[in-house]
């Protein structure tokens, strides 16, 4: 399986706060990678780094057919253009347009960046939207609808654009609980059907079961990456062991790894 995603030496500094500290990982065409960790600890930076919208200091990205030395200077126009649309994310909090019905709000990145006719995009964009269970709601707008319904309209967008990799940055942290599953089965399926995707989540079991890999990030760095089953099941490293035990048993305070 060839790697879809290919990370190298991935530095950014916010001031004299250095949150990443030369990251590095390959994410496999058709694969899922949960990106996990505290807040803070530059998971997020990591995630953004790969459409450019946090451009690193330092490092050399490749996403699909697009290669950028980010420590070379800042990128032309056109090449960051080619970058990012190799990728699409789905935001932590939607960023719908208010004033756009869901259909329209799945269709504008087609028809203005992509230059799709809007007949086409719209065509494609109801398919997406019965995709994600929301086939009857075309006509509404955001407000109209659940934040669960809302971030699967964000969903149906990011895939409009036909990316080779879907970006999730903490995409049920802003749902109510009872939402959480509905968002979560639409990604499960995604990942059955071999969409590539790069997800950064507090949802432990959605890693376990979902993830190829699991990469844990702490102080700005891959701690420990592998297969759920060893960075979930039995991780190595104390810190990894540290921050699950939080998360798994945050009220006992007993590790399940003991």
């Amino acid at each position: 399986m060839s790697d879809l995603v290919v990370v190298e030496g991935l530095r950014k500094s916010f001031g004299e706060n250095e949150v990443l500290r030369g990251v590095d990982f390959h994410v496999p065409a058709g694969s899922v990678t949960v990106v996990i960790g505290p807040s803070g600890s530059g998971k997020t930076t990591v995630l953004r780094s790969l459409n450019a919208l946090e451009p690193p200091d330092a490092g050399v990205v490749t996403v699909g057919d697009a290669t950028i030395d980010f420590g070379a200077g800042p990128p032309k126009r056109a090449e960051l253009a080619r970058f990012r649309a190799q990728s699409a994310m789905v935001f932590q909090s939607h960023n719908l347009f208010p004033h756009l019905t869901t259909l329209r709000n799945v269709t504008e990145g087609p028809v203005v960046v992509q230059r799709k006719p809007r007949a086409d995009a719209e065509a494609g964009a109801r398919e997406l939207l019965a995709r994600v269970g929301l086939g009857d709601f075309a006509d509404r707008y955001p407000h109209e609808l659940s934040g669960g319904q809302q971030q699967r309209v964000g969903i149906a967008r990011a895939l409009a654009l036909e990316p080779k990799v879907v970006l999730f940055d903490e995409p049920t942290s802003a749902l109510d609980p009872e939402l959480v599953g509905d968002v979560l089965a639409v990604m499960k399926d995604l990942a059955a059907e071999g969409w590539t995707m790069v997800v950064v989540t507090h949802e432990i079991a959605f890693a376990r079961h979902v993830a190829d890999q699991v990469l844990f990030v702490d102080g700005g760095s891959i701690v420990e990456s592998g297969p759920p089953a060893r960075v979930i099941g039995s991780p190595e490293h104390p810190r990894t062991r540290e921050f699950l035990r939080r998360i798994l048993d945050p009220l006992e305070g007993s590790s399940p790894f003991d």
